[in-house]
């Protein structure tokens, strides 16, 4: 289906908080196109770490990434994230990258730099787009504004789930989780947090296709149909 009007909605939320997944699935039931934009932060990492440099060397790592090139494809209705010109989807999603990945988005050059992309994607609207400053920073006027959390437990067991057999436990996954969720709201450019004008929803007991139903009726409140 195509929703009849096109929405600009922001869903943001903490690490592990399953905004992700269900901002795609949203994406797709709307007819929408999805954005990941710690998609292009793990990106972003991923390149610093491959050149070998240290990602808390701010001004080596802010000249790494104004040579990057982050492309986000649709291809067979997934978003691919291509850096340079290669597929690193898969890359991306290493606990390697979510150790280093924050020192990235704490850069405030390449912080600027990833949010007026992300503005020009936005444009049109008909979009989903989520991350940890999308309804505060980078679409403030956002037609629907999400705040998704959920508790470390239920945060950190899907993270184990999904970590693929890199083999790390559940309470390195949930000191992780917390070290990000400090490093994220104290940062001083583009914090989480919660906008002011943000629905807020915990989904710690909520399958996938609850949260997405209910986003969905939101959006359908908000676009008056």
């Amino acid at each position: 289906m195509t929703f009849p009007k096109k929405l600009t909605i922001a869903i943001d939320g903490p690490a592990a908080s399953g905004k992700s997944t269900t901002a795609r699935l949203l994406a797709k039931k709307l007819g929408y196109v999805y954005i990941d934009t710690g998609a292009m932060y793990r990106a972003i990492t991923l390149a610093v770490l491959q050149s070998g440099a240290d990602p808390s060397h701010k001004e080596e790592s802010e000249k790494i990434a104004a040579k990057s090139l982050i492309e986000l494809k649709i291809i067979n209705g997934t978003q691919q994230t291509f850096l340079d010109g290669i597929d690193v989807s898969s890359q991306i999603r290493s606990p390697q990258i979510d150790k280093a990945v924050s020192e990235i988005a704490t850069n405030a050059a390449i912080r600027k730099l990833m949010v007026r992309q992300q503005q020009r994607l936005a444009e049109n609207g008909g979009i989903v787009m989520d991350g940890r400053d999308i309804g505060t920073v980078v679409l403030p006027t956002a037609d629907l504004k999400i705040f998704m959390n959920a508790s470390i437990e239920a945060r950190a067991l899907r993270r184990l789930k999904d970590q693929s057999g890199q083999g790390l436990s559940l309470e390195e996954i949930k000191k992780d989780i917390e070290r990000r969720d400090h490093i994220d709201s104290t940062r001083k450019d583009g914090p989480l947090k919660k906008a002011a004008d943000a629905r807020e929803l915990d989904n710690s007991s909520l399958s996938i296709d609850e949260q997405v139903e209910i986003i969905f009726k939101w959006a359908k409140e908000v676009a008056q149909i």
